[in-house]
């Protein structure tokens, strides 16, 4: 644990992730009083708002907050008081004296900086950050991704970062790691000892991680065209939810123990070569359908132009190592899909005899399901006997346990994923942050699939808005006798 920082520095505060997550979240830490009493945070953009303007800003996003949890305004007030606005082009570093001029006296009292900016400017950020004094032993750096759009294009920024901030002052964000459910997948498995005899190839037949949305483009045109769900949703978010389901136990939950296992998980992904690409990954692209309802345009009527980017992917992964040999871990995420959710699904092998005679004793395989998005929930299906005298044999019932967590913890507010991670930036703890090595080693097998889909000349495949994507995702399962946890 490095020391407490005493100022925040957060660049992009006037953008959309700022109004939506990150304010909100530096308020509710505040109004519970888990925010260093002296901390000042400190905002900067282009736009010569000044500290009145930023000061609005926040009130505007955080009004609903107030009212929704009942809070005295004397607390927004307090929470407001600690914000002040400076201007600067993150694309110029001329402009960073302004920045210097405010903060420079703080330093040595510990600086966290946030970059909530696009990745190109980055690189200039940093040089402008070091220019003016920002970037010394007392300094740590946030990164929010995407961290590239490649292997080559992920290394040349971290290149510029640890140029000037090595591997322990750099915090790279995946915001899925501070959510609670994520969270409760380590509590799950390693907190409990019924779990871990089976947690291997010999207990589980396959895995499921669907990470889905109701959602288009959302006004992501250009990031998300340039990029596509492979990139945008599975290299990041999917990939990290794998390694925390097949990873070996830690030695400890700390930062370096916790990471070291995670990239060995990331190291054992299967290649998927050009061969495996056509076999074992789908892609598609939504054309108008409808959602909830309601008709939605197709993804190119909504983007206004031709594209082959996919906004659906499906992909059959492998872990090449003892504990998950053969067992097939099946990914899909997609945009314009019926349901909002986000979830890890592991079915457990069928018993291997049944004693059970008839249709009314047909057992099921266990199934564990872990809900990170919308509802937080972990339910585990079970088998039981349905209530009666069983004149004609016993009959029996698949039956949820569900830790509802809302329940489960009822005296326990919900917080937002961003607020675990502004608590351990501030405090400099990195265990819910991403290390180099496996932001690249998930660049190096997203990148061979990519290879595989241009090698093949793979194009998307259409799905109607409001489906679970393209025919071919459910012959990805059903070829194996499984079915996708609709």
């Amino acid at each position: 644990m490095g020391t407490p920082a005493n100022t925040l520095l957060l660049f992009g505060v006037t953008g959309d992730l700022s109004r939506r997550m990150l304010l909100p979240s530096l308020f509710n830490l505040d109004s519970d009083g888990l925010l260093p009493a002296g901390l000042r945070i400190f905002g900067t953009a282009r736009q010569p708002i000044g500290d009145d303007g930023l000061r609005q800003t926040a009130r505007e996003a955080l009004e609903p907050i107030v009212a929704d949890r009942g809070l005295d305004r004397a607390i927004l007030d307090r929470f407001v008081a600690r914000l002040s606005y400076v201007a600067a082009d993150a694309s110029d570093p001329r402009t960073f004296d302004a920045l210097s001029d405010a903060i420079r006296d703080r330093v040595k009292d510990g600086l966290a900086i946030f970059l909530s900016t696009a990745p190109s400017l980055f690189e200039s950020t940093i040089a402008g950050l070091e220019q003016a004094g920002l970037a010394g032993p007392e300094v740590r750096l946030a990164l929010e991704k995407p961290l590239g759009q490649d292997l080559a294009s992920s290394c040349e920024i971290n290149d510029a970062v640890a140029r000037v901030f090595p591997e322990d002052r750099t915090f790279r964000i995946d915001h899925y790691l501070g959510k609670e459910t994520v969270q409760n997948l380590i509590a799950l498995r390693f907190g409990n000892v019924l779990f871990e005899p089976l947690w291997n190839a010999q207990g589980i037949e396959h895995v499921q991680i669907t990470v889905s949305e109701t959602v288009g483009l959302e006004g992501r045109t250009g990031y998300f065209d340039g990029m596509g769900s492979l990139r945008d949703m599975v290299q990041n978010h999917m990939l990290q939810l794998l390694a925390l389901v097949a990873m070996e136990a830690p030695t400890e939950f700390a930062a370096n123990a916790v990471r070291d296992e995670k990239v060995k998980v990331l190291r054992a992904l299967r290649p998927i070569d050009a061969t495996a690409a056509a076999r074992e990954t789908v892609i598609g692209q939504y054309v108008a359908g409808a959602v909830g309802g309601k008709p939605v345009p197709g993804y190119i009527d909504e983007l206004g132009a031709p594209s082959e980017t996919e906004t659906f992917v499906a992909i059959k992964a492998h872990v090449d190592n003892w504990r998950w040999h053969g067992v097939p871990f099946y990914l899909r995420t997609g945009k314009r899909l019926p349901t909002r959710k986000s979830e890890i699904v592991i079915q457990f092998r069928a018993v291997p005899h049944s004693i059970f005679a008839g249709r009314s004793a047909a057992l099921h395989p266990n199934r564990l399901v872990i809900s990170i998005q919308p509802d937080e929930n972990i339910s585990l299906t079970m088998m039981a006997k349905q209530p009666g005298l069983d004149r004609g044999g016993i009959r029996l019932r698949e039956v949820p346990l569900d830790i509802r967590m809302p329940n489960a913890f009822a005296d326990v507010r919900k917080r937002i994923a961003y607020e675990r991670l502004w608590i351990d930036l501030i405090e400099g703890l990195p265990t819910l942050f991403v290390r180099r090595d496996e932001v690249e080693a998930q660049w190096q097998w997203i990148d061979a699939i990519r290879e595989g889909w241009a090698t093949n000349s793979m194009s998307p495949k259409p799905y109607a808005a409001g489906t679970w994507g393209p025919a071919a995702a459910i012959a990805l399962t059903e070829r194996d006798g499984v079915s996708w946890n609709d």
